[in-house]
């Protein structure tokens, strides 16, 4: 009898051992998928705030909640099963996609550059668009439908770095990134957005020194949302042209024989943000030359109706 439990306890110790290796390695894999993932991270914790401004303090956090409920309902249920079906069945396909989703995100960059560069902005009529019945909805709409593109985006990137491992192990580390990846961008988000309120509330506190910063707060954060928005488009240009270049199985480093460190990722950075914009920039032309003709048809078939 001592000898059989000693048997099952030594049994228990080999399992929990083998468990434990397990959960290294998910978790391993799961740090290296979300480090390569990185940028697209940073691109979609910019881009989210602006769907939330200009909204009554009360309902900023409800709406963020929102979001990001579809953000995992989108990298859990729809994004990962079909990236995993698909690297299985398919192996193949993951970089054409993983392109395609890369020039969308240079196009949705190079268009934001564009808009900045030919439009000003139009306070009347944005006041007026926020007041509109139904318009909270539609926000939440097109932030969950933008981060659909930018969580495959991730997803397929992180699968991308496991996707010599195991299926089960691929499937583990997808869902560790998904669930971390949300709560790290949307936690960052919501604490962004509501830092004028935490600023304000500073400002009222006893002590020169803590009001003087809760002020300081209230005054930069528009300039925060700013800069967080010119990062937003730098990053998907950045993201999106690497993904493109890095996909043709080109290293833009060796161009300029550089070693790999700091000088090599800048140098990355650039090349690939260049050729993201430029590709962009085509990409927008070509649409806009499309969009032109359809535009002009349904004018003279409008102005026939009359």
């Amino acid at each position: 009898m001592p000898g059989g439990l000693a048997a099952l306890l030594d049994d228990i110790a080999t399992i929990a051992k083998v468990a434990a290796a397990s959960l290294e390695d998910v978790g391993g894999a799961a740090g290296k998928a979300a480090a390569k993932s990185a940028g697209v991270v940073v691109d979609d914790t910019a881009v989210t705030p602006r769907y939330v401004t200009g909204f009554t303090a009360d309902r900023e956090l409800p709406i963020i909640w929102r979001i990001a409920r579809g953000s995992l309902f989108n990298k859990l249920v729809v994004i990962t099963p079909v990236i995993l079906l698909l690297s299985v069945l398919l192996p193949w396909v993951i970089t054409p996609v993983l392109m395609a989703g890369g020039a969308f995100l240079c196009f949705e960059g190079a268009e934001k550059v564009i808009h900045a560069l030919t439009h000003k902005e139009d306070l009347a009529a944005e006041a007026q668009e926020m007041a509109a019945p139904g318009h909270e909805e539609t926000m939440v709409k097109g932030a969950i439908r933008t981060d659909f593109i930018l969580s495959g985006e991730i997803m397929v990137i992180a699968l991308n770095e496991v996707a010599a491992d195991g299926l089960a192990l691929r499937a583990s580390a997808l869902v560790i990134v998904a669930i971390a990846i949300t709560a790290l961008v949307y936690g960052a988000v919501g604490l962004i957005v509501k830092m004028d309120d935490i600023g304000l509330h500073l400002a009222k506190r006893e002590g020169a020194a803590t009001r003087a910063f809760g002020r300081g707060l209230v005054q930069a954060m528009p300039h925060v949302l700013t800069a967080l928005a010119t990062i937003g488009t730098a990053a998907m240009l950045w993201v999106g042209g690497q993904i493109i270049v890095h996909g043709a199985g080109l290293h833009p480093a060796e161009w300029l024989d550089l070693d790999e460190g700091f000088t090599a990722w800048l140098a990355d950075v650039a090349i690939s943000g260049t050729i993201g914009l430029v590709l962009g920039s085509v990409i927008a032309g070509v649409v806009h030359v499309v969009k032109a003709p359809s535009s002009s048809e349904e004018g003279v078939g409008g102005g026939g109706g009359h």
